[in-house]
């Protein structure tokens, strides 16, 4: 399972990259470059927090016994359905007015009190967007990482992380346009998805620690049709949780978290009458 995490981890690094380069940009073009040393403690201090937090939570669950450990998988999957559906839908929100809502964090930021209190000022707005990006990264790896043990999840995550960077190093640096607008919808939609297969997962840990024991009939068979044990059935079961014998209960959550989600990710938002002016970079 590369793709998944590769995706989630551009996605979410980009969403950060892309803040820090606007709080970036606002600071060089106001003439106050002097800050940018707390915008990259701000970063540093979040993804370090971020890492610890995941990687603690992953090494004291190797210890549980089976059945609490099916429902702390179950519990990590419910909490990453949150999270990636509220990048979701905070994103597509607050694409068409987050560049002035940054300039105008930074200037509360920066408004009276000493250097220093301004500069953890500063330091603290940074800190607390990045950690939100992190902490839905985590929780989302964490969910990933039970499911795949191997190491192709990990390097996706990585090289999604990375790719993210350079993409943000590029705006900023580069003042490239890139088709972000897209990318942010469209990868929407594939993490609605995504989310909709955790769900299922969740209701099937769930039921598996011994909480959740109706609707366990097969809703329908699909071995001999799409079997999980071919490339295809291999592929979906990574990419969205896809079981060729999935309970009535997986197949009921799973529809009733997408099709919702979905009605509301395409009805049209409403925007600001600033929005149109203040689009993040490439919208």
């Amino acid at each position: 399972m590369f793709f998944v995490p590769f995706l989630i981890m551009l996605r979410e690094g980009l969403e950060a990259a892309l803040i820090v380069s606007l709080i970036a940009s606002y600071l060089t073009r106001t003439g106050r470059s002097q800050w940018m040393g707390a915008i990259w403690a701000g970063a540093i201090a979040s993804a370090l927090l971020c890492l610890a937090i995941g990687w603690g939570i992953n090494e004291t669950t190797g210890e549980f016994p089976q059945k609490q450990q099916e429902l702390f998988e179950g519990i990590v999957a419910v909490i990453a359905v949150g999270m990636l559906s509220y990048m979701v839908f905070w994103m597509r929100k607050v694409a068409g007015n987050s560049k002035a809502s940054l300039e105008r964090a930074v200037e509360r930021a920066l408004s009276g009190g000493s250097n220093r209190r301004q500069a953890l000022a500063l330091i603290a707005m940074v800190f607390l967007a990045v950690a939100r990006e992190g902490m839905e990264s985590v929780f989302f790896l964490l969910a990933a990482f039970q499911q795949d043990v191997g190491v192709a999840a990990p390097i996706g995550a990585v090289t999604g992380l990375v790719t993210a960077i350079i993409l943000g190093f590029i705006i900023y640096f580069g003042g490239k346009r890139l088709p972000l607008g897209a990318f942010f919808r469209w990868s929407g939609v594939f993490i609605l998805f995504v989310a909709a297969g955790l769900a299922a997962g969740a209701i099937r840990a769930f039921h598996e620690a011994g909480l959740w024991n109706h609707f366990q009939s097969i809703a329908f068979n699909l071995s001999q049709v799409l079997s999980t044990h071919s490339l295809t059935g291999t592929l979906l079961e990574g990419l969205l949780g896809y079981q060729e014998t999935p309970s009535v209960s997986e197949v009921g959550i799973y529809l009733l978290y997408l099709i919702p989600a979905l009605l509301l990710f395409f009805r049209e938002p409403r925007q600001s009458q600033t929005g149109s002016r203040n689009r993040l970079p490439g919208n």
